[in-house]
């Protein structure tokens, strides 16, 4: 059983919430992205900026990596265990919102990886938000503003965690 530290109950707590918030916006986006978009046909939102298409990834960023499928999956699982454990000494509300947008993104992959066709642990990812040479989804957006704020947490000096003996590190 995972034991929390005193005092970061309510941090983990707190990560939970934009975990759920993003994993919900992000699925909820792509169920509607699958019934109501077909393949390969791009509708304008805010031309030419960004548009709707649906595509299904099967690689990482930028379709790297296609056939190893089963990688991503692995390195999403370790993803969502890493930040559950690293999440169990909390020292700040920051870190926490933080932690809980990967949480959310990576929770969300991890499982079209494993639900979604082709099949188990190689499912493809629901892409659909073409922004020019890119094209993906709530949880992309999820992950690469969580990435920017680690480097702006960590550059602020804000501690992480709390290391055994109730100091933050």
């Amino acid at each position: 059983m995972m034991r929390l530290e005193r005092g970061t109950s309510r941090l983990y707590g707190l990560m939970l919430v934009p975990a759920v918030v993003v994993l919900l916006a992000d699925q909820l986006t792509k169920l509607w992205a699958v019934s109501a978009l077909s393949g390969g046909e791009r509708v304008a939102v805010i031309p030419p900026l960004i548009h709707f298409r649906l595509l299904y990834n099967a690689g990482a960023a930028f379709s790297i990596g296609t056939g190893a499928t089963w990688v991503f999956t692995l390195v999403a699982a370790v993803a969502v265990f890493g930040i559950l454990y690293i999440a169990r000494r909390l020292a700040s509300p920051g870190w926490a919102l933080v932690l809980g947008v990967l949480l959310g993104g990576a929770v969300s992959h991890l499982g079209d990886r494993l639900f979604r066709e082709p099949g188990f642990a190689r499912g493809h990812v629901v892409d659909f938000i073409d922004y020019g040479p890119f094209v993906g989804n709530v949880a992309d957006i999820a992950l690469a503003c969580g990435g920017v704020a680690i480097v702006l947490l960590s550059l602020r000096g804000v501690p992480l965690a709390k290391v055994p003996g109730g100091k933050s590190a």
